[in-house]
């Protein structure tokens, strides 16, 4: 952060070449790692004063001489690496003694940073590129195209005076706006480099065979399973707008396989079925008693005494004075979003297959509308959706070989298939209408899909199925989830199964308790 590590430019001398050129010996390791102390300290007491004196107060180093000079130069601001370089080739040629080392100042693996530091800056300048292409892409829709300023060149200036964070962005000399996640990344860059090489910002963003073009619906490849195929937009938080027909979506069966897995599967889980069944029976045979109604079984006694109060008053008194029993007509269609990312493989895919038989048997005892699907994919021109059971199917052997064909595929590209399914929830009239996922991770896939960017389009996807009357829930495996679910489903829309063997019982039980 304090430029101990750099470089005016990406190809000039790395820390290690410039010690080895003033001496080589661990003498001249010693004396910078000492000297380079001092500058830090200061650099320290400045953000943090509050800590500097705790330092000092723990540490004090007591310098005097040479080192007093040294220490009264290296303290003051502006001091830079170059300084202390500069000190440290003094120090060696006029054989100064070393001074008293700071207990805390370590000493740094010059290789291991020197390795660290190329890798981060290839990651950073590729996606310097995209976040620049992002802005004029979203500049092109503002309609600066009309200006010419698309194929302009981009400049970072800095002020002269300022700190290495005071700069602006420009386009043929125009201000940029610069969003977070651009100046995140350059200020990452400049913590490396002094300034930002001008090919990185105008070089063409990602690899040379990307293709960052929307998908034309006359584009699309024939799907050879005979399903259709769907193109749908994406949201991307960092432009604040979605990109158009974004992804493709292929819509495939599931390889079947052998249909007796269901029924070995009821055998293995017989106690924990006969529970689930007794649960959802009652569920179904649920009850409600109706206050303050004009007939029923029995007398409403707050309604009595309220009549005989408004009587006394000489008001008019209401004849609705019985408890009616009413039985609860259930009217409830869910969707099943079952993960079928790579990351299922093991256990975790055996123990959504098992949820799913349980799920079945309970919810063929309740009557309740539902449908299944696993997602997966590869890139955004190659998202899956695989049909298990759609609604209106009946739970016959067809549906139980494809539970049982369930397998491991590829990534976990949500946002796409959570608006798929939106559009097929949308075909069903229910009065409760639930979209439920069963999850192992969060958003990601191979093209870039993740973290935030993969986060928000999937939040953004959930929004749109609640505006169009749909409850979404997540039922996950992974104890992270609580750093990322909240945001995408809400605080009380989520529950995490912290033991991937209790995933069968679990499924049905809090879906027992989201349709009570």
């Amino acid at each position: 952060r304090f430029g101990t590590f750099r470089r005016p430019h990406r190809d000039a001398p790395v820390l290690r070449e410039r010690l080895e050129n003033l001496d080589g010996t661990p003498r001249a390791s010693a004396l910078f790692y000492a000297l380079e102390t001092f500058r830090l300290n200061a650099c320290i007491g400045r953000e943090l004063p509050g800590l500097r004196r705790e330092i000092d107060r723990l540490f004090p180093l007591p310098v005097e001489g040479r080192w007093k000079d040294a220490a009264d130069d290296l303290e003051r601001r502006g001091a830079t690496v170059e300084d202390t370089l500069r000190w440290t080739k003094r120090f060696l040629d006029e054989r100064v003694d070393a001074g008293v080392q700071a207990p805390y100042q370590g000493h740094a693996d010059l290789d291991a940073a020197e390795q660290l530091t190329e890798k981060r800056l290839d990651e950073d300048r590729s996606e310097l590129q995209k976040l620049i292409q992002d802005l004029i892409d979203r500049m092109d829709r503002d309609d600066f195209e009309a200006e010419g300023d698309e194929n302009g060149e981009i400049e970072l200036d800095f002020d002269a005076e300022g700190e290495p964070t005071d700069y602006e962005l420009t386009l043929d000399g125009k201000p940029l706006p610069v969003p977070t996640a651009l100046r995140e990344r350059i200020d990452a860059i400049l913590q490396d480099l002094q300034s930002v090489p001008e090919d990185w910002l105008n070089g063409e963003a990602g690899d040379d065979d990307e293709d960052t073009s929307p998908i034309e619906p006359g584009e699309l490849p024939a799907n050879p399973d005979g399903d259709p195929v769907f193109v749908y937009d994406e949201w991307d938080h960092l432009r604040g707008h979605y990109r158009k027909n974004w992804c493709t979506l292929y819509e495939r069966p599931v390889t079947p396989d052998d249909p007796a897995f269901f029924d070995l599967t009821l055998h293995k889980h017989h106690g924990l079925v006969l529970d689930l069944r007794r649960a959802f029976e009652l569920l179904r045979d649920q009850q409600h008693t109706l206050r303050r109604q004009p007939e029923g079984e029995d007398i409403d006694l707050d309604a009595v005494v309220d009549a005989s109060t408004e009587h006394r008053l000489g008001r008019e008194v209401t004849n609705r004075l019985f408890l009616k029993t009413h039985r609860h007509e259930r009217d409830i269609a869910v969707m099943f979003m079952v993960d079928l990312s790579g990351s299922t493989k093991g256990w975790i895919v055996d123990a959504e297959r098992e949820a799913l038989v349980l799920l079945c048997e309970a919810l063929e005892v309740l009557g309740d509308r539902y449908a299944i699907y696993g997602f997966s994919g590869m890139t955004r021109k190659r998202c899956e959706l695989f049909h298990i059971k759609r609604f209106g199917e009946p739970l016959n052997t067809q549906v139980k070989s494809r539970i049982a064909g369930i397998m491991p595929r590829d990534y976990t590209r949500m946002g796409v298939t959570i608006r798929h399914l939106t559009r097929l929830m949308d075909e069903v009239q229910a009065r409760t209408r639930l979209l439920v996922t069963l999850s192992d991770g969060k958003p990601d896939d191979y093209d870039g899909y993740r973290g935030d960017y993969g986060i928000e389009d999937t939040r953004q996807a959930l929004i749109e199925a609640r505006n169009r009357g749909i409850h979404p829930f997540c039922i996950t495996i992974d104890r992270q989830a609580g750093q990322y679910l909240p945001h995408m489903y809400g605080a009380v829309n989520y529950t995490v199964v912290d033991d991937v063997r209790k995933l069968p019982a679990e499924v049905s039980r809090v879906y027992c308790r989201l349709t009570r």
